[in-house]
């Protein structure tokens, strides 16, 4: 039996974090869920973000699964990606018929280093109107992410690795970066290759087909991954995964979206994906396979919520989706 402690978190986290769980309801799975609380709404209430007893329960378990949180994000999820030693942020963009979208059967994957980079929160005021901030690229860190992105690809019979660095300006960090990458690169039987980051940028833009799996740093990743997003319809379609050798995370790459909380309208494709993704994780890739396949039928029947055309509320789609897996 797998211990996932549920966090629905703030805005539509709650909402998402509902329909997600009405269709993994669905199925008999072998996992026992714990409600806690973590984010704006626990600070208010606890005086923390991430209250003691919820971290305590993060690290006892398999898994957790994560709706949203909004200002307190620093303090919820950047801080259980250490905490849970998550160095793998998995963030998956993916074109679904039914859904307009700037281009057609992309499917990409981006592995992003996850406890390194300027993400580490050291910054400093050093004098008046003056800061820094240190940005910390080891030479560990580094390998332990090229060999994920490789044994990823490798697992999915995906055919390219390309890493994105910054090597020309920052020749120290991005240097170690790139470099360690290509040394990695010649265990594997994979094709590898490496752009510059705002060169990668472009590239996506104009000919995302040339990606396959991109491997990257810390900062460059949450920044790309949600470039690649804007490609296949929105960060209401962006699932994610933070995995270590212990734990595992499991989040929408959405926010907690304050501006529709409550409505009832907030899409639950990217949560439901992110179930998806915690269901592969843990090897339940029939189960996995079912609920994307019934997603991909509702989103391509055009049952969807208001910001992908639709008229449904958030709980009527999940339905939809559950609707669809009965009939298989």
């Amino acid at each position: 039996m797998r211990r996932i402690t549920v966090i629905p978190g703030d805005g539509i986290g709650k909402e998402v974090m509902q329909a997600a769980m009405l269709v993994l309801n669905e199925l008999s799975l072998p996992f026992r869920y714990t409600w806690m609380e973590a984010g704006d709404e626990a600070y208010r209430k606890y005086g923390k973000a991430l209250p003691d007893e919820t971290l305590e329960e993060c690290l006892k378990s398999d898994a957790v699964l994560f709706g949203a949180t909004g200002e307190t994000a620093a303090d919820v999820i950047v801080r259980l990606r250490f905490e849970l030693e998550t160095f793998a942020n998995i963030r998956p963009a993916k074109s679904y018929r039914g859904v307009k979208c700037l281009y057609d059967d992309i499917d990409i994957v981006i592995v992003r280093e996850n406890t390194e980079c300027l993400y580490k929160g050291l910054e400093f005021e050093v004098a008046d109107g003056v800061t820094e901030g240190i940005r910390v690229i080891t030479r560990k860190g580094s390998e332990r992410i090229a060999r994920f992105a490789f044994e990823l690809a490798e697992r999915e019979g995906r055919k390219k690795v390309t890493a994105l660095h910054k090597a020309n300006v920052m020749k120290k960090t991005c240097g170690l970066f790139r470099d360690v990458c290509r040394e990695v690169a010649k265990s594997y039987d994979i094709e590898f290759n490496d752009y510059y980051i705002d060169a990668a940028c472009m590239y996506l833009v104009m000919d995302p087909y040339r990606f396959d799996v991109i491997l990257t740093t810390n900062m460059f990743g949450d920044i790309i991954s949600d470039l690649a997003a804007g490609l296949v319809g929105g960060l209401g379609l962006a699932p994610s995964a933070n995995v270590g050798e212990k734990h595992a995370l499991f989040e929408p790459v959405h926010g907690s979206a304050p501006d529709i909380a409550g409505k009832g309208i907030a899409n639950p494709s990217a949560m439901i994906l992110t179930a998806v993704m915690m269901l592969k994780h843990f090897g339940h890739l029939d189960e996995a396979a079912k609920i994307e396949k019934a997603l991909e039928n509702v989103l391509a029947e055009g049952k969807t919520t208001p910001d992908l055309g639709g008229n449904l509320k958030t709980m009527e789609m999940a339905q939809e989706v559950v609707n669809s897996l009965k009939s298989m």
